[in-house]
């Protein structure tokens, strides 16, 4: 293993080490989390696990991870979730794992929500990244003229790219499209966040802002907790 993915286990256990017998449990999407999912299965105790990718629900069922649908459940006690990049305040760039909405969906049905991660994800501004915005098909091309005034409104002058696999555009779990911006900085998240979720057919975006608990970082000299 290089030394992220080194990281990103130490992470990954660490996080596991959090979770108790009868807990449900949010399940991330992603490298990271996969480490977490990987820790958690080995210690064997009685939890329900809530995927937030089919990718993740494949991976915990062929451990033997017992699996329950967000809204089946009791409330998530703990969320456990990879990021792309860890700001200030705990701030996030999610998605690009293209698990952005369902990832939220879980993230904000939670009690506490851990973010796990490798050393350098931690940045001290948000945007180097890409950041995911998440848009349903129909229309799709009108939605990203209209993300490009939200864009402007926020002083990024960057129009967002439609992300592509093999030639072919990217199809979320739920079907739907992901752009990504290439911000280069973003100096204020919030009023961001707010300009592109007021953007009709835009479905969500990849900031995740106010809802990490504590981040548990790996690094050269073992795993760090940070908290907002």
């Amino acid at each position: 293993m290089n030394d992220a993915d080194v990281q990103k286990r130490a992470a990954g256990e660490a996080a596991a080490a959090l979770v108790e017998n009868g807990m449900v449990v949010g399940l991330g999407t992603g490298s990271t989390a996969a480490w977490f999912v990987r820790a958690l299965a080995a210690r064997g105790l009685d939890i329900v696990g809530v995927p937030t990718s089919q990718a993740t629900a494949d991976l915990a069922a062929s451990l033997g991870v017992r699996l329950g649908e967000l809204g089946e459940t009791r409330i998530i006690d703990l969320t456990v979730d990879g990021a792309d990049e860890i700001g200030p305040g705990l701030s996030l760039i999610k998605g690009g794992g293209a698990a952005l909405l369902r990832e939220k969906l879980v993230w904000e049905a939670s009690k506490s929500c851990v973010v796990i991660a490798d050393a350098a994800k931690n940045v001290k501004t948000l945007g180097k990244f890409p950041l995911p915005i998440e848009v349903v098909a129909f229309g799709h091309k009108t939605t990203a003229l209209r993300i490009c005034d939200a864009l402007s409104e926020c002083e990024i002058g960057i129009a967002p790219v439609l992300r592509r696999k093999d030639g072919e555009p990217v199809r979320t779990d739920g079907g739907n499209l992901i752009y990504d911006v290439h911000c280069g900085r973003i100096e204020e998240p919030a009023a961001l966040a707010a300009a592109l979720k007021s953007v009709t057919g835009v479905v969500d975006h990849g900031l995740f802002l106010d809802l990490a608990d504590r981040a548990l970082v790996g690094t050269p000299d073992g795993v760090v907790e940070l908290e907002p």
